[in-house]
């Protein structure tokens, strides 16, 4: 397989472990010149075991701590618009990239014509997948959307894009990405992403099955951790989104 050049690591912080176990980092995404905002990784950490979720590229500094954490032996990507440091890991670490049944690997790409994109493993809600317990909720959306459930701390959501909890603009924003992100209406504590949702269609019911889920916690790819009554607090908004969806 060919290697291709990554895209940087981007400005990040510190990794913290918020649970025991599952360590939090919260990096850049630069839509262009002007528009950066933050996403985040969580590394759930099983003996000597790593798997990334919602990948993002650390500087050397950043890879250091990760190394001395563990080995990366799983990277599972849940957002269908996310992804692109994926392949970096699976480069440097030999890590296996798991991805969704449901769609391609990365929207755009001939995974025939561009192999080094295709991942190694696709799971769907019966997969048997590389963290103890964990299962998949697989969201019908244009692409998918998967939620990933840990029966860790009394049950911990891992979101993509569907859960997000930006309360306000953090140090990854730039002040174009204040501005947009404001307008569209993602700076909402205990969100469903609004762009997702009006991008992805995910049905109704789908989403109302999200609260039939028993979770305390949501670690998200776009703001901060919710931790302790998650599912109360994303309630409402989940609510709102099917209603919207027409459900």
């Amino acid at each position: 397989m060919k290697p291709r050049p990554h895209p940087p690591a981007y400005p990040h912080g510190a990794l913290e472990e918020v649970l025991p176990g599952l360590y939090f980092v919260t990096g850049t995404v630069r839509m262009s010149g002007l528009v950066t905002f933050s996403r985040a990784m969580t590394v759930v950490k099983e003996g000597e075991r790593l798997v990334l979720v919602n990948s993002v590229r650390l500087d050397d500094a950043g890879l250091a701590a990760l190394e001395r954490l563990g080995k990366v032996t799983a990277v599972i990507r849940l957002a269908g618009n996310h992804g692109s440091d994926d392949p970096f890991y699976r480069e440097r670490y030999g890590a296996k990239v798991w991805a969704t049944k449901e769609s391609p690997y990365m929207p755009g790409f001939d995974s025939k014509a561009e192999p080094y994109f295709e991942p190694d493993e696709r799971f769907d809600a019966s997969s048997t997948l590389p963290i103890a317990g964990a299962m998949a909720r697989v969201i019908r959306s244009s692409p998918p959307e998967a939620l990933l459930v840990l029966p860790h701390h009394g049950g911990t959501v891992i979101a993509g894009d569907a859960l997000q909890n930006w309360s306000a603009p953090d140090a990854y924003f730039s002040f174009a990405g204040r501005l947009m992100m404001r307008v569209m209406g993602f700076l909402k504590p205990h969100n469903v992403g609004p762009g997702w949702l009006n991008q992805c269609k995910p049905p109704a019911a789908d989403l109302r099955a999200i609260l039939e889920l028993s979770f305390e916690n949501v670690l998200p790819s776009h703001g901060a951790p919710v931790i302790g009554g998650a599912r109360e607090k994303f309630r409402p908004a989940i609510e709102a989104a099917a209603k919207k969806r027409g459900g």
